[in-house]
């Protein structure tokens, strides 16, 4: 998974299971013990009540696995729901069951009051993240164009086409960069049109293929209009537009995919 694709909720998320994970080692209990008793009961860890183990941490570890796992795979569902939703499930019910458990013991220790507040935020982490543009923002910034281009296609970036920043221009003339798929004319010869127009879209001459960078992670649809995505765009990666299509664009993944990104709204370009 392209660890660009994650959000700043999704950093948050994954901070607080860590924490919750730590927490499953500590002390259920804060009862002092005298000297000499027996207290071994009272010492307990998570892992030594499997209610309280499966119930609340392993149930918040597993809704955040859920959560970003669903980032790698888009459009994944369980009995007619997404991944997303059965890991946010997940962390509200640990985060519920945590509640009442730190309530009904009266002598909390450091597993449970470590354990409230990591269930706390994950929870809040989980639902908040679709809802506040500050943590759908991504969690590390798009690296610049030229590094970009490198590391999604494995080669150097050159002059002209083909990289964001470079000049982008259908009909360029001798000595000028050459679009996407052009062939090189020879003095005197007039330079042709990378494709024919296709239908649904602006013609070719009218549309000059572009790099971009979405705000938020994205679906890519398929072009032939099915509902289920066929990859999911992620921020701080540049992608190239190859085609108008209405008011999306035709995009190109980095393993060559093509598919129909129908939310334009915020992009960069490159």
């Amino acid at each position: 998974m392209n660890i660009r694709s994650l959000s700043r909720g999704d950093g948050v998320v994954i901070g607080a299971a860590v924490v919750l994970f730590i927490a499953s080692f500590l002390d259920l209990s804060g009862y002092d013990c005298p000297s000499g008793a027996d207290c071994s009961g009272y010492s307990a860890n998570a892992w030594d009540r499997l209610s309280v183990l499966m119930g609340i941490y392993l149930a918040g570890i597993i809704g955040a696995a859920l959560l970003i796992v669903s980032r790698a795979m888009p459009g994944r569902k369980v009995v007619g729901f997404e991944l997303g939703q059965f890991g946010a499930a997940f962390t509200v019910f640990s985060l519920w069951t945590m509640f009442w458990t730190i309530i009904d013991a009266g002598d909390a220790g450091a597993g449970l009051i470590l354990g409230l507040l990591a269930t706390l935020v994950l929870a809040g982490g989980a639902v908040a993240t679709p809802l506040v543009p500050a943590l759908k923002a991504p969690l590390m910034g798009a690296p610049r164009p030229a590094q970009a281009v490198q590391s999604a296609y494995g080669q150097q970036p050159g002059p002209g086409y083909g990289y964001p920043g470079g000049q982008q221009t259908f009909g360029a003339q001798p000595g000028q960069q050459q679009p996407y798929g052009a062939q090189q004319g020879q003095p005197g010869q007039p330079q042709q049109q990378a494709a024919a127009p296709q239908s649904g879209g602006a013609p070719a001459g009218d549309f000059t293929p572009f790099w971009f960078a979405v705000p938020v992670a994205r679906p890519l649809h398929g072009e032939d209009g099915a509902p289920n995505p066929i990859a999911e765009l992620a921020p701080g990666t540049w992608y190239l537009a190859v085609e108008q299509r209405g008011t999306g664009l035709i995009a190109q993944t980095q393993d060559g995919r093509r598919g129909v990104l129908q939310d334009t709204s915020g992009i960069q370009r490159g």
